[in-house]
């Protein structure tokens, strides 16, 4: 089996509504994804012969996603009054609502589907919310 692997930084805030403790308040992290693909082979003529996939194709993906995250204020549908959004909105801030709870957990595996739908042959995704805690989602063998 081949992997490849690469990673991309992003820097967000989240919280986690109805938590009881610390990452019940808004704050922000230097999110790492790194992403690993795997082939049973390799491609077998042209240019990419003797690759699973171009690393400049798999970098420029995952730093794509990288980007829709980037600068931003993560957070969970619903999870905030009507009039916060507006006034956050109005002060001109970039939000992203999410149908997930923003964990690292969750995370891993929207991201995992992301570069799935992108026709990339993800092996697993793991999302470090610090350099010392991660998040794995890997596909079932």
């Amino acid at each position: 089996m081949y992997y490849l692997k690469t990673s991309a930084a992003f820097d967000s805030a989240h919280f986690l509504a109805g938590y009881k403790g610390k990452c019940a308040n808004i704050h922000g992290h230097r999110w790492t994804i790194e992403v690993s693909v795997k082939s049973g082979s390799l491609i077998a003529s042209g240019e990419k012969r003797g690759m699973i996939i171009d690393f400049g194709d798999l970098k420029k993906a995952v730093r794509a996603l990288a980007d829709e995250f980037d600068h931003a204020l993560i957070y969970e549908e619903g999870s905030l009054k009507p009039a916060t959004v507006a006034a956050l909105e109005a002060e001109e801030f970039r939000l992203i609502p999410v149908d997930i709870r923003p964990t690292a957990e969750n995370f891993a595996h929207l991201f995992y589907c992301r570069l799935c739908e992108r026709g990339l042959p993800v092996h697993s995704v793991t999302v470090y919310e610090t350099p010392e805690n991660c998040a794995v989602f890997e596909e079932e063998d």
